[in-house]
């Protein structure tokens, strides 16, 4: 028999194996263990254990994509040495090796445009599957460049670093919106960041193989491209995320797979309050009103909620670029010699690719702890004193004495750099979007993250030249200064707060709209 209690004018019973409220004809089952806890204890559908396995595990094997972009990023620090060698048949020059280190920023912008394009055409997890197939490519092209003349010679690997271009921009933030899309709330700030602990990864990934593989350049990329192919095969097993199937008019399928995401089974035919209004607000968002056209992207710019992060963004990104954070990573082993470190620069590479790793994970329990503007100051004044303290060695001979003190600035910025600025704008661009314009959006912001990037690694061997070493990392650190008051000013503030609170934040400013359904909205749910 059926136990009955009332509670703020609804009935509830303990039945069906576990507790079911009655609302509006619809029975809201939980789950059996849960029998004895009050109604407002009880944890989320989306942060109970098999919610969350599930949630994790999909996102790290879209985030395995990832990884290639970051070895590509970390390619040129650990085969320049050998490329540039005078005893090799075909040396690159001064401004060839410029060129093989910087060209793939080219191509990014265009990887970050496609992208946009692609997220909305084929989907998240067609466009993640794209991002492994053109790193294969890329791999390949310079794995098998043997031919005898330079010029043959550099093209063939310029066209290889072109290609990967292509693939790190494509994998900047497909696998940051899919993150979004299927997970938690709170859980966002978090799985958001694959992007970064990928490209991370890479990175280390490829320096590791630097160290040991001194020589052997076509080695490094045929390894590089093996595990390609193992990031392919494992991307076929990740669900189409629930928001894109929606704005493609999918509404069953995306329900199976929203249900999935929150840890139910295939044959859980219960209606449960919690998911109705989740999903009633990811339809909302997803789809028109019946009879109304899609608006052209061209006037949806024109909305605040648009525009607005839009600009955000890639001042975000200007911040980071200007820094010199890329140009660290891209010229690891140059940087650390003209820095003075007094180990092998090798080595020193390496531990950047491992603080760099570590710290991203680290920055996944801060980001949810403290939210995002108190990491992203925090690193701004970090680089800011590592770049100044480097300058200073230069200025100041006495600082060049003390030990370690030139190795030790490069690590820690590139520690600070992790807690924000390298960090954020890439876990950002997954949830400052509304999501009818979210891939178009994402392209545009890595496209203009990507122009910048060129610019300042292509230019680095002439700003050093030209300007000295010192007044290059003290340009770094004046960058990394304005970095603070763009944040503290322009960067709001996601942490806990779903992708619908986020985007009328930008239509109403501070003081917002309620989150909570209204009456008519909860109406509209349970009448479905």
């Amino acid at each position: 028999m059926d136990e009955t209690k009332a509670l703020n004018g609804e009935t509830k019973m303990n039945g069906f194996n576990g507790e079911t409220k009655a609302l509006n004809g619809k029975m809201y089952p939980q789950i059996n263990n849960d029998l004895n806890k009050p109604l407002t204890k009880l944890k989320p559908l989306g942060l109970r254990s098999k919610a969350v396995m599930r949630q994790v595990t999909k996102v790290i094997l879209a985030n395995l994509s990832v990884v290639s972009g970051g070895m590509a990023l970390g390619y040129p620090a650990v085969t320049l040495k050998q490329l540039t060698d005078p005893i090799y048949s075909n040396a690159l020059t001064v401004s060839q090796a410029s060129w093989f280190a910087s060209i793939n920023a080219i191509s990014c912008p265009l990887g970050g445009l496609l992208s946009g394009y692609l997220l909305d055409k084929i989907g998240r997890k067609g466009t993640i599957i794209t991002i492994n197939f053109t790193a294969i490519i890329a791999w390949l092209i310079m794995a098998t460049a043997f031919h005898e003349e330079n010029l043959a010679f550099f093209i063939q690997i310029m066209i290889s670093r072109f290609v990967i271009g292509i693939t790190t921009g494509l994998s900047s933030s497909p696998c940051g919106v899919y993150a979004a899309e299927v997970c938690h709330p709170n859980l966002r700030g978090r799985l958001t960041l694959g992007t970064s602990i990928g490209t991370a990864l890479g990175i280390f990934l490829i320096y590791t193989m630097g160290y040991f593989i001194r020589n052997d350049w076509r080695l490094i990329s045929i390894l590089a491209g093996s595990y390609a192919v193992f990031a392919l095969l494992l991307s076929f097993s990740i669900p189409e995320s629930p928001s894109w199937l929606l704005s493609k008019k999918r509404q069953e399928e995306s329900k199976k797979v929203h249900r999935y995401f929150r840890g139910l089974k295939k044959t859980d035919n219960y209606c449960y309050e919690e998911i109705d209004i989740e999903f009633s607000r990811m339809e909302k968002a997803a789809l028109n009103p019946i009879g109304q056209k899609k608006k052209k992207f061209v006037k949806m710019l024109r909305k605040p909620e648009v525009w607005k992060p839009l600009l955000i963004m890639i001042g975000f990104f200007g911040c980071q670029q200007f820094s010199g954070i890329f140009v660290v990573i891209v010229y690891a082993v140059q940087f650390s010699i003209e820095a003075g470190v007094n180990i092998d620069p090798v080595l020193c590479a390496m531990m950047v690719g491992l603080t760099r790793m570590v710290t991203t994970f680290l920055v996944g329990y801060l980001l949810d702890k403290w939210g995002r503007r108190p990491p992203a100051l925090m690193s701004g004044f970090g680089m800011a004193i590592c770049m100044m303290l480097l300058a200073g060695c230069t200025w100041f001979p006495a600082l060049a004495d003390v030990p370690y003190l030139p190795v030790g600035c490069i690590v820690m910025y590139i520690f600070t750099s992790t807690l924000g600025l390298m960090t954020l704008p890439f876990s950002m661009i997954s949830e400052v979007y509304p999501q009818k314009v979210r891939g178009q959006c994402a392209g545009i912001t890595i496209c203009f993250g990507y122009l910048m990037s060129f610019i300042i690694i292509n230019r680095y061997p002439f700003m050093v030249e030209n300007m000295g070493k010192e007044n290059v990392f003290a340009f770094y650190g004046v960058v990394s200064l304005l970095a603070i008051l763009f944040i503290y000013f322009f960067l709001p503030e996601t942490k806990g707060k779903s992708l619908h609170e986020i985007e009328e934040y930008f239509i109403y400013g501070k003081s917002g709209k309620p989150a909570e359904p209204t009456e008519v909205e909860m109406k509209e749910i349970f009448v479905k």
